[in-house]
């Protein structure tokens, strides 16, 4: 008898299997399911009360007559669609949004080129960072009234000018070009911010190693940028491409303040709040919004199909 049949003799049987742990009962069954949508109670009612129902009314009334203060409406079917479709001068103000969304295109490129160059070991980083998504955290309103002053006439621009040896009398808010270009560039340096913050995480959730093969391969810092940096951040690039053309055709805040709509400068939101609250027309701004809503989503959808959002493999 061989090694090998002997360690075969003597090798016990297999005994029973061992049962393996018992299944939970069934409430804690019910219990561990339920866990996770308790936790969901709390943002959903607040998604549906704040967000979803507003909507909901926002569909209802845009199909009505309702001025926002008698407790009487009447259904008109699609009329207010009928009539936003026939009347020009309610899409015209859309052109104003041409100045922002060529401003949206400034402010994607300076914010890629600061997010690059401070992602590298630059001196005072740091600094820079803070310097640049500053202006995103002050509000709104103060921005703009900040802005008032500093582009009217006599204000800080032209001071400013005036140190260099420029002298102008243009009213930088007096004429249409002029002013929409003046509010387009306040939009640049208020959200530079959040587009860099963006690119930034991006761009610093890609392995270094990448960086250190480049840097052994002899490849420059444009050739590091198209061959890592850009395949890496493709995703949030086109989200920051979204956000940006919906903010151009949504933008409200800023003009509004500094103009109120004067001198060329309506946007579609300014439009669609004074035909609510001051011509007392809510159900022709509320299909308005909806028009306003409808636009965004194709245009996201159109932006989506025509980049597709792909895994970059850089690995």
């Amino acid at each position: 008898m061989t090694d090998t049949t002997e360690k075969a003799a003597v090798q016990p049987a297999p005994g029973p299997p061992v049962p393996g742990p018992a299944p939970a009962p069934r409430p804690a069954r019910l219990w561990r399911g339920a866990t996770p949508w308790l936790f969901l109670l709390a943002p959903l009612a607040l998604l549906i009360v704040f967000t979803c129902a507003p909507i909901a009314n926002m569909v209802a009334y845009s199909f009505t007559d309702w001025d926002g203060v008698s407790p009487e409406l009447h259904y008109t079917g699609t009329g207010n669609y009928t009539e936003l479709l026939t009347r020009p001068d309610l899409f015209e103000v859309f052109w104003v949004s041409g100045y922002y969304l060529a401003a949206s295109v400034v402010q994607i490129v300076a914010a890629l080129y600061f997010a690059t160059i401070l992602s590298f070991d630059v001196r005072f980083r740091n600094f820079f960072k803070g310097v640049l998504f500053f202006p995103y955290l002050i509000n709104g309103v103060a921005i703009g009234f900040v802005f008032l002053y500093f582009f009217q006439d006599g204000g800080t621009l032209d001071s400013v000018l005036s140190l260099f040896g420029v002298h102008t009398d243009r009213a930088w808010l007096g004429t249409p070009a002029s002013a929409n270009t003046s509010l387009a560039a306040v939009s640049v340096w208020r959200y530079l911010g959040l587009n860099f913050v963006l690119f930034l995480g991006a761009i610093q959730s890609i392995p270094g190693e990448l960086y250190e093969a480049a840097e052994l391969d002899g490849a420059n810092r444009w050739q590091q940028f198209r061959h890592i940096i850009a395949p890496g951040i493709k995703p949030v690039l086109s989200l920051t491409v979204i956000l940006s053309v919906s903010g151009s055709l949504s933008v409200f805040e800023i003009p509004y303040i500094m103009t109120g709509g004067a001198t060329g400068t309506e946007t579609f939101v300014i439009q669609t709040v004074k035909l609510a609250f001051q011509f007392n027309r809510t159900g022709l701004a509320s299909a308005a919004a909806v028009a306003l809503l409808l636009i965004v989503l194709a245009v996201t959808w159109v932006q989506r199909r025509l980049v597709p959002d792909d895994k970059a493999d850089l690995v």
